[in-house]
């Protein structure tokens, strides 16, 4: 008879088969009952484990009869682990339930459920369900009266509870168990809904949808296992309808589709509710659940189908949303391709395209769903701040030891030191690689973005994603979201036509969002593209002027032009609807692109639709600066603010109305100039313009001409926050430890540009 060890070892392998088992699927039964009458047979447990063991065959045996399968399955599970868990006396570790305990709670679900059954017998006539001999599995089971059948009915939804009603979070929850759930059934959420929005445009891709499946099926078992009733019974009535198109009864797109993707974000919700939850607290459940499960139970009934408003994405639509061919010249092919020949040959045979183009689109087209075979573990976000900030310092302290003079005074001590200083930047870019994300996640809440608001608004709108692996940093991706958010709304409401203007503007009836992201200049630049109506410049100049942000009769650069849509409040729209128009999403965008220090340009033509790229840095926790000179002090600026510098000729500075103000003459062109020794009262600072220098700094539309004494050096420095008291100091972003030890202030180049115009307006009026 096998030991303690081996009977251990194989009881908490059935505990994991029991929580993983579909109620469903006869054949899992199957073996978990024999496994069941394996333990009673061939291993030794106590006779009061053999009597939960006897109960739990019992269950499986009547378990088609029951109303809510999965729950017998918990307690099975439960009174496995309980077994498990009282091998030895003592136990070895503290027992997670008392076989007596899991004994009655197998009896109480066994009789709610046979009562459940009882009444649903007296209101609807039902056949007979299929019997299925355990014997003829195997003959170790034939000797258990218990389990001479199995009754299984056939898949049907489960009723739908009350969704009202809140439910509680058992007092016995293990919290670091806890944790771990949410952790994984939120990567769950994430890689179903992926593949949901993969699932429309391949709705015969039969590992998709059991991807999806598999997601839905853990979330239930596991949920399931802690006592979480409400996020259990969503993922059973979710993976029901999933069940269906694993079986080709339907196809997961249009109805079906929303119905799976309303179900992750309702899961996503419930599970984010259990951070803050604390064992016995009841717990809220989300509006719209009751109205989802019921829809769920039954989706036919309510009208839901799998027809959809637009065919699936096409190489020839990327290519025409990617401008690297027209409409015209895809329909052209698709009419003179010959049967069996792809569209992208009969393209590159006529020379509309070139082969990287196709081969690039069909990569869109059919991106890899493998599994990333990386191994990775998972590091508490604390300890990996932890370590970016004591590199930081690291890279600080090597900085000043390199500039002592006692170094600088010994060849061998200075060469040692220099190596030391590589190993050392080596050491900080890989720390700061740590912190690097791929922007995937983000970009897959835009697609979904995109398939709501176009169903939404009536229009046919097809999203293309391209360089979603490029990284960025961790602290940022969060910040991203909200302007991207914003600008797709806008791109879709405001950019893209209704079907029947695009037809008559001689387009595709359905309109295309492109969302790229790559890597240029040590930025991370992301340009969202649409391929709609464009901006109306004359339109968003006659409101400016209308709202006295432009004085009438002045000649503004189209650039210029083009970025008075981020001002707060400044809206085109004729209309205001429920996805935007009321002129605030697009401040919003401008703040938060520039809270991760980044730029925005727009580009647009009328009729062929509106380009917004964005230029990130990499990361937040650094920066390349300049290292400039006022009087005694030294400034941090970023380089990314910087045009250009120069010195000023005699002459080009001038006073304007009462010496409120000055201006210098640049091209052509009258630009403010900010002193900066006045702004922070610097003392011997050089006054005389001729003999200092000019930093022409750019902003969010205007540009001003920054004066300081001297340029020292270019540097990459670490940035500090200066805490609350200096937080809402104006022109300051932050500061840097500077090599000799001492505080560098980080000027916050957009705030003293606002600053320097808005005083320039001022003296002018």
């Amino acid at each position: 008879m096998p030991d303690i060890h081996a009977t251990a070892e194989f009881l908490e392998n059935l505990s994991a088969q029991v929580q993983a088992a579909d109620a469903g699927d006869l054949d899992e039964i199957v073996q978990i009952a024999i496994a069941l009458r394996k333990v009673l047979d061939d291993y030794a447990v106590s006779d009061e484990s053999k009597e939960l063991l006897e109960a739990s065959l019992s269950a499986i045996q009547g378990l088609a009869e029951q109303t809510l399968p999965a729950k017998v399955l918990d307690h099975i599970a439960m009174a496995v682990t309980s077994v498990r868990e009282h091998l030895s006396d003592p136990p070895e570790r503290e027992p997670t339930v008392s076989p007596t305990e899991a004994l009655q709670g197998l009896h109480a679900v066994m009789s709610g459920a046979a009562s459940g059954a009882a009444e649903s017998s007296e209101q609807v006539s039902s056949p007979s369900p299929e019997t299925i001999n355990v014997s003829e599995q195997s003959d170790a089971i034939s000797s258990s009266p218990a389990c001479e059948a199995l009754a299984v009915t056939p898949d049907a939804p489960e009723p739908a509870s009350d969704g009202a009603a809140p439910y509680v979070l058992p007092t016995d929850t293990d919290t670091d168990l806890l944790r771990e759930f949410i952790v994984e059934c939120l990567d769950h959420v994430t890689a179903a809904e992926a593949s949901l929005l993969d699932l429309e445009a391949r709705p015969d891709d039969t590992e998709l949808i059991n991807t999806i499946f598999r997601a839905f099926h853990t979330i239930k078992g596991t949920s399931g296992f802690l006592g979480l009733d409400r996020i259990q019974e969503l993922s059973h009535l979710a993976e029901n309808l999933l069940n269906r198109g694993r079986d080709g009864q339907i196809q997961i797109r249009g109805g079906y589709a929303d119905l799976a993707l309303k179900s992750c974000d309702l899961l996503r919700v419930m599970i984010e509710e259990l951070r803050s939850a604390d064992a016995g607290q009841e717990l809220p459940v989300p509006a719209g659940l009751q109205e989802l499960l019921t829809c769920l139970s039954n989706p036919d009934a309510h009208g839901v189908s799998d027809e959809v408003e637009s065919e699936s994405l096409r190489v020839g639509d990327i290519l025409v949303g990617r401008g690297a061919t027209d409409r015209e010249s895809v329909e052209r092919a698709a009419a003179d391709a010959s049967p069996g020949q792809k569209i992208g040959q009969v393209l590159m045979e006529a020379g509309s395209v070139r082969a990287e183009d196709v081969a690039s689109a069909l990569r869109t087209q059919k991106k890899s769903s493998g599994v990333d075979l990386d191994a990775t573990i998972r590091v508490g976000t604390t300890r990996l701040d932890s370590l970016i900030d004591m590199v930081g310092e690291l890279v600080i302290a090597q900085s000043m030891v390199a500039q002592d003079r006692t170094v600088s005074e010994t060849t061998q001590l200075t060469r040692k030191v220099a190596h030391a200083n590589k190993i050392v930047r080596e050491l900080q870019d890989l720390a700061m690689s740590l912190r690097m994300v791929p922007l995937r996640g983000t970009f897959q809440k835009m697609a979904r973005l995109v398939r709501d608001l176009g169903r939404k608004s009536g229009k046919s709108v097809q999203f293309i994603c391209e360089g979603e692996g490029t990284e960025i940093d961790r602290s940022m991706v969060e910040s991203l979201g909200d302007p991207l958010v914003h600008m797709i709304r806008n791109c879709v409401d405001h950019g893209i036509e209704s079907a029947e203007d695009r037809v008559k503007a001689g387009k595709n009836a359905r309109g295309t969002v492109t969302l790229r992201a790559y890597h240029a200049a040590g930025k991370v630049v992301i340009e969202l593209r649409d391929d709609g109506r464009g901006l109306n410049r004359d339109k968003i100049l006659a409101k400016a002027i209308e709202k006295g942000i432009v004085p009438a009769g002045r000649e503004i650069p189209e650039n210029e032009i083009f970025a008075l849509i981020f001002r707060a409040g400044f809206s085109t729209a004729d209309k205001i609807t429920d996805i935007s128009g009321r002129g605030v999403g697009m401040d919003v965008v401008r703040k938060g692109i520039d809270a991760l220090r980044g730029q925005i340009d727009v580009a647009s033509r009328p009729g062929e639709g509106t380009t917004i790229t964005l230029r990130l840095p990499l990361t937040m926790a650094i920066t390349d600066a300049m290292l400039v000179r006022v009087g005694r002090e030294r400034y941090l600026l970023p380089t990314i603010s910087i045009e250009h510098s120069f010195r000023p000729e005699p002459g080009s500075v001038m006073t304007v109305k009462g010496g409120l103000g000055e201006m210098v003459q640049l091209r052509g062109q009258l630009l403010p100039v900010l002193r900066l020794h006045r702004l922070f009262h610097v003392p011997d600072a050089i006054t005389e313009p001729t003999q200092g220098l000019l930093i022409v700094l750019e902003g969010h539309v205007n540009r001003c001409a920054l004066m300081v004494d001297e340029l020292l050096d270019q540097q990459q420095v670490v940035i500090k926050t200066l805490g609350r008291m200096f937080a809402d100091t104006p022109g300051v972003a932050g500061g840097a430890i500077l090599g000799d030890g001492r505080v560098g202030l980080i000027l916050d180049a957009s705030s003293l540009v606002d600053m320097t115009c808005e005083t320039a307006t001022q003296s002018a009026a």
